[in-house]
């Protein structure tokens, strides 16, 4: 069942990815846990992430600007070992606290506390109109490529970050979409080197059949998007899939998934 759903997830996202203003990565996650444990999500959303970008440099790579990439991926990637190192710590740790509800017991585990909070953040950014004109100049691309990497290997959530401050950076559309997919890949790389140490242990290679489906569903998806979407506002299907993505923050911060 979990193939079938995840996968058709995304097909669908993977299909507005391209021009929508969020990411195949922001919400599987939340689709993944539903199915398997916080770390175990975010490091199989990795993996489709990774493949799926890997697809789009093959579309679009060869527009991305040099300059960008080296002042605002190099910070990205060392960012990423950080966030990512600090994921594989925190998902062995006990719980905060416990609850009884409805007849049943639950806890709250940190990880899936701040993993909550960051989702509910970054939907967040889609329903609040301030953070829609939110934007940096090019002399904080260092540190837009450092927090967007950070929060890419702690939580798998990047592109909000990465878009406000690439967009001022006065790249044309192209470049603007082909910078964003080499510096989003690199970041993927390396925070599935470091998910990697614990691949057995976490269960990611119990789990190859349902990575290779999912994949295959997201670069079929993208092609479409490429092909389809690429003047297509979805505004109102940003901010409905903004909402779900804060009702399941909640559902995962209070224990219930």
């Amino acid at each position: 069942m979990e193939i079938i759903v995840i996968s058709l997830a995304a097909f669908v996202v993977a299909i507005l990815t391209f021009f929508s203003g969020f990411g195949l990565g922001t919400i599987l996650t939340p689709v993944f846990m539903i199915f398997f444990p916080v770390e175990l999500a975010i490091a199989l959303t990795g993996v489709v992430h990774f493949f799926n970008n890997i697809f789009k440099l093959f579309l679009v790579g060869r527009n991305a600007n040099k300059e960008v990439l080296m002042r605002f991926g190099i910070p990205a990637v060392i960012a990423a070992i950080a966030g990512s190192w600090i994921l594989l710590n925190i998902s062995d740790l006990q719980p905060l606290f416990s609850y009884d509800a409805f007849g049943k017991h639950f806890e709250v585990y940190p990880v899936k506390l701040i993993i909550s909070i960051l989702l509910i953040i970054f939907a967040s950014i889609d329903l609040i109109p301030y953070f829609n004109t939110l934007q940096f100049g090019k002399d904080k691309l260092p540190i837009g490529g450092a927090l967007s990497g950070f929060f890419g290997g702690l939580s798998g959530n990047q592109g909000a970050l990465r878009s406000a401050f690439l967009i001022k950076a006065g790249l044309s559309k192209e470049a603007f979409v082909a910078t964003a997919v080499v510096v989003s890949t690199f970041v993927d790389f390396t925070r599935l080197s470091i998910y990697g140490t614990r691949f057995t242990k976490s269960g990611l290679i119990d789990n190859l059949t349902l990575v290779i489906c999912v994949t295959l569903a997201g670069i079929a998806g993208a092609y479409l998007g490429n092909k389809l979407l690429k003047k297509i506002t979805l505004r109102f299907l940003q901010i409905t899939i903004a909402i779900m993505l804060i009702i399941i923050s909640f559902a995962l911060g209070a224990g219930l998934i």
